[in-house]
């Protein structure tokens, strides 16, 4: 026996991605067949939710599960997720966490994911890819600026009580495409409970322009926001300048942020409808 067939394939078999970006790199990669179990989570691609199993929520899930696909590799994301990674690695599983908040970080997560399943160039070819998309945008950006004469201010919202601004991924991709993000000095904040918005009022005194809310887990409801007592002042508000971006295309850290996300940015710079996609969220049992 030679030392290649001793060896065989040095890559993970078996792979149980507890976050939706995992599956979509995966996928994106032609790596689809080592996926062994997804997060009920995953919507990204659509394929994904028929094909794999899912074994875990976001935030929580069930041990047993998760060992049950019997995972060589588990890729996971963020502090939310330690308690389980904790319970993976004692029950002598490997595991990686990845904790990307920036397009850069996402970015090094496609390539780093690409390197554990031994798709390297494959990887690289797909953040080439990407970052000249990005380039694209930004020279958009620029003439959508040049058009405004400034750049329009953007209140993102990810949640609404308490309200919750945008992530800096998000902050990012808003400047990119020439916007200004009116909480840009929250979104370098860890934690959504750093991006806290303790009084309502901020919101007003940083009159935005445009007002994009994408609740997770929820539909956006802008007549609750015109609602709110002192918010009719908001440019805006008083413009009618209220949307809602799916959060399945931007508040996953992974390849739809930084293509269907950023388009559906654009889209509201530009004071058109953004193009959504299905949304399923609900969590596994």
């Amino acid at each position: 026996m030679s030392a290649g067939e001793l060896q065989g394939d040095p890559w993970p078999q078996r792979i149980a991605c507890l976050c939706t970006e995992a599956v979509e790199v995966l996928y994106a990669l032609g790596e689809a067949d080592r996926i062994a179990g997804i997060s009920g989570f995953t919507v990204r691609p659509p394929e994904a939710r028929r094909e794999k199993p899912k074994i875990s929520g976001f935030s929580s899930g069930k041990l047993e599960r998760i060992l049950a696909v019997e995972p060589d590799l588990v890729l996971a994301f963020s502090d939310l997720q330690a308690d389980m990674c904790r319970d993976l690695v004692r029950a002598g599983v490997e595991v990686h966490v990845f904790n990307q908040r920036s397009i850069a970080g996402i970015l090094r997560m496609i390539v780093t994911t690409g390197a554990l399943v031994g798709r390297a160039a494959e990887a690289q070819a797909l953040v080439a890819d990407l970052s000249r998309g990005l380039e694209a945008a930004r020279l958009r950006g620029e003439a959508r600026i040049a058009r405004h004469g400034r750049r329009l201010r953007v209140y993102f919202e990810e949640w609404d009580e308490p309200l919750i601004s945008g992530i800096r991924w998000v902050s990012e991709l808003i400047t990119l495409a020439g916007g200004e993000d009116v909480f840009a000095d929250f979104a370098t904040r860890h934690s959504a409970k750093e991006r806290r918005i303790e009084d309502p009022m901020t919101v007003v005194a940083r009159a935005p322009d445009i007002i994009i809310g994408s609740w997770c887990g929820k539909k956006f409801q802008p007549d609750h926001l015109r609602a709110r007592p002192g918010w009719a002042a908001v440019p805006a508000v008083a413009n009618d300048r209220l949307h809602e971006i799916k959060s399945a295309l931007i508040l996953a850290p992974g390849i739809a942020a930084l293509t269907d996300g950023l388009a559906a940015l654009e889209a509201c710079l530009d004071g058109r409808a953004p193009a959504q996609c299905s949304e399923a969220v609900a969590e596994a049992d």
